[in-house]
């Protein structure tokens, strides 16, 4: 899957295709045990860091860890390399770029210098 062309050009929302594109990143993050492994390798060195580096603050198995960063990994917010007997992840930046500026559409209002929620 393509994270390519998630910004929003001014003046239109999502279409179809873009929903369906930025929709399993959301998704992925959405789970707090995956928000918090993908943290766990972003505060590492070089946003990268081994499987068992990550696993230990956690109370789940191995196998619930692997299957939370497979789900990452699918949803492009991780790369993963396998060196000898452990697994290296790596965060995806440009993934986590790209959704960082989605949203920071979302949130802007062209022409809008203030929100509604100013007034309540």
């Amino acid at each position: 899957m393509s994270n390519k062309n998630l910004l929003l050009p001014p003046g239109r929302g999502l279409s179809s295709d873009e929903t369906g594109a930025v929709a399993p990143l959301l998704k992925a993050l959405a789970d707090p045990v995956r928000l918090r492994l993908l943290s766990e390798v972003a505060a590492h060195p070089g946003g990268e860091a081994c499987v068992c580096d990550i696993s230990g603050p956690f109370e789940l198995s191995q196998p619930t860890i692997s299957h939370h960063l497979k789900v990452l990994r699918q949803a492009g917010l991780v790369t993963s390399e396998r060196r000898a007997t452990w697994v290296y992840y790596r965060v995806n930046t440009e993934a986590l770029q790209q959704l960082s500026g989605l949203l920071g559409d979302l949130a802007t209002v062209v022409g809008e210098t203030r929100s509604c929620e100013a007034d309540q």
